[in-house]
């Protein structure tokens, strides 16, 4: 039987397709829970099983939203649940989540962050169970999936949200700067394209590390005119500043995140455009785009309604289903999992995921079941049957 628990967990944690994740390093919190599991012989009971089964399909089918991205969502007991959201992320970013537990009663919430790679997923980052914020860097581009599963026969309410936000610091000191010509721009009469931002500023204005790192080049010349490169060990990038109206620091001079490099100028190609430093990130494989890794605006969620999360939802008329052909008949019951800034994330009455306006369902006043009232309910209709 730990075989078999063993074989789903694997499934649960990477998905089909996926190298497995946690077996040589430091386990998640879930993959602690799941072990938890094994040790207490829960694979022998069908909520075991069906918490296990739970974990794999929300990241088969977990519900596409937009970042930033906000929600308000509650766990029944009526049976194991998880849910998975969806999103599209940039190099650079990074992603700053608050997890706020609603209920009176404690109550253990994992949260995982998956990155999609072609049928499977990666586990990426798991969020402490204790702490309330967490931050992921994005180091590469893609499509990820965020899943939140609580305790087995726990339920509870609770609020998400994710923000956007820079990675680095901005690279030019003062508060006279605009960016003003951004990654993909023509350049040289349509014969290239601009493989960074311009920052615009007065001359000599300071230009500072937006990160700790090692500098790794100080030259002069071509299209650059005076350049500095530093790289940054812990993101494996290189910054390129050029333009400079000068230059001081010194190659292989460790810096700290602020310290000045250089001064803005107008060296180069740029000798006949206004002062401004020429911004760049570059990785292992080329030049990328730098704005997400220095964006000063961090992008929030507005504030979502509150709703009750604890009755079933009734369909008021049928309609058809969002990135579906299938149609959603009127009077179907759905379970609410979590409302955002535009309708419900429910559930079906096949188990399946559904996002529905709020204006297509009306809460009735009939409670979802706990799991332990469905069985309790069932045992009586057991009993009744056998007497008659």
């Amino acid at each position: 039987m730990r075989n078999t628990i063993a074989a789903l967990f694997l499934l649960a944690a990477v998905g089909p397709g996926c190298k497995p994740t946690g077996i040589f390093g430091r386990k998640s919190p879930h993959e602690e829970y799941v072990k938890k599991l094994d040790k207490t012989d829960m694979e022998e009971t069908p909520e075991g099983r069906q918490w296990l089964a739970a974990s794999k399909t929300a990241l088969e089918d977990a519900q596409v939203v937009e970042l930033p991205y906000r929600q308000n969502g509650y766990f029944g007991s009526d049976r194991p649940r998880a849910l998975g959201l969806k999103f599209n992320a940039r190099h650079g970013e990074q992603l700053n989540f608050m997890l706020t537990k609603r209920s009176s009663v404690p109550f253990t919430l994992y949260v995982d962050i998956f990155k999609q790679e072609g049928e499977g997923t990666s586990l990426v980052y798991s969020a402490d169970t204790i702490r309330s914020q967490f931050s992921y860097y994005v180091e590469e581009a893609g499509n990820y999936i965020v899943r939140l599963q609580p305790e087995l026969f726990r339920s509870g309410a609770y609020s998400l949200s994710a923000s956007i936000g820079p990675s680095i610091g901005f690279p030019v000191s003062g508060n006279k700067v605009k960016t003003g010509s951004f990654w993909g721009a023509s350049r040289g009469g349509g014969n290239r394209q601009h493989e960074g931002i311009d920052i615009f500023a007065p001359k000599r204005t300071p230009v500072v590390a937006a990160a700790d790192g090692i500098v790794t080049g100080v030259k002069e010349g071509g299209l650059g005119g005076k350049v500095v490169w530093l790289k940054l060990p812990d993101k494996n990038i290189t910054l390129y500043y050029a333009h400079l109206d000068k230059q001081l620091v010194r190659e292989g001079q460790e810096v700290k995140k602020g310290e000045t490099l250089g001064l803005v100028g107008n060296t180069g190609n740029a000798k006949h455009t206004a002062s401004h430093l020429h911004f760049g990130v570059y990785t292992s494989g080329g030049p990328i785009d730098p704005f997400p890794f220095v964006n000063p605006t961090v992008k929030t969620a507005p504030a979502v309604p509150d709703k009750n999360m604890t009755n079933y939802l009734r369909v008021s008329k049928t309609q058809k289903i969002a990135n579906g052909s299938n149609m959603l008949q009127a009077n179907t019951l759905l379970i609410p999992l979590a409302a955002n800034l535009v309708g419900y994330i429910a559930e079906m009455p096949d188990g399946k995921l559904v996002q529905v306006p709020f204006a297509s369902v009306e809460s009735i006043s009939q409670p979802v079941r706990s799991m332990v009232a469905v069985a309790e309910s069932s045992e009586k209709e057991r009993k009744r049957r056998v007497r008659n």
